[in-house]
């Protein structure tokens, strides 16, 4: 979002800003003002649209890209520390079955 921000002073019921603190960290906003920003955008884009129906894909589409993005993170995470263990099985195998990096290279260079 614009970082060219200013502030505002807005007056929320006590219901309202309860559910902003419980609500705001599961949409990812690291801030109030961050999911505050986003519901008004949400919400006047739902209000400028005739039918909700070609606005909320491109809603779902954003969701679904954060998700995915937290995902794909994680997916990365795992698959480095599979590689490491993988690796370091092979240097486990390689040493109870004494093969040095010179048997290797001249393995290779046969193939």
């Amino acid at each position: 979002m614009n970082e060219d921000k200013k502030r505002h002073t807005v007056w929320l019921t006590p219901d309202a800003w309860s559910q902003v603190e419980t609500s705001y960290t599961k949409d990812n906003c690291t801030t109030k003002n961050e999911y505050i920003e986003k519901a008004i955008r949400f919400y006047t884009g739902y209000l400028n649209t005739q039918n909700a129906a070609s606005y909320l894909p491109r809603v779902l589409a954003d969701v679904l890209d954060g998700k995915l993005g937290a995902l794909g993170t994680r997916i990365g995470k795992l698959l480095f520390k599979l590689v490491v263990e993988q690796d370091m099985i092979a240097n486990i195998t390689a040493a109870v079955n004494e093969v040095h990096l010179d048997d290797v290279e001249r393995l290779r260079a046969r193939c």
